[in-house]
């Protein structure tokens, strides 16, 4: 192979991450429409992730945690209050400190957002062994450490 598609190939990798990216996330709302989800979008499912695994954090946490700014995260959290899946509670010596907790909806989410995780990474992985799929997080996750 010429050193030119060598370097092409090389060169589009950011845009097949974008591409994977973008059928990950069709996947996903595909499969919250299939079960009747409404309104949630995959972005959201960093936030509902988190809380599904810490059951409250501060918005600053929050942020940190799913590696979002603040203002984002806010966005996104004043949607799903909207819809009734979290809400805000203020809690400790710091009352201006903002809780994010899980309603008893946003709870009822768990069992069908761990099964689309499921499935997804079936999807991601599907025809890899385990060797390649060590290196594929191992490579992705160097990368991510380089920004």
């Amino acid at each position: 192979m010429s050193n030119y598609i060598v370097s092409m190939k090389r060169d589009h990798v950011v845009q097949l991450i974008s591409g994977i990216r973008g059928k990950a996330y069709k996947f996903i709302a595909e499969e919250l429409r299939a079960n009747q989800i409404h309104g949630i979008v995959p972005s959201h499912g960093g936030i509902l992730d988190a809380l599904f695994k810490e059951g409250k954090l501060s918005m600053k946490s929050l942020a940190e945690k799913i590696e979002r700014d603040k203002s984002t995260v806010t966005s996104l959290v004043q949607k799903l209050i909207k819809m009734g899946y979290v809400k805000k509670i203020k809690e400790g010596s710091d009352m201006r400190v903002n809780y994010i907790v899980l309603t008893r909806k946003g709870r009822d989410l768990e069992p069908v957002f761990e099964d689309i995780s499921k499935k997804l990474i079936e999807r991601f992985y599907k025809g890899l062994n385990r060797e390649e799929k060590n290196t594929v997080v191992s490579v992705l996750e160097r990368i991510d450490k380089n920004w």
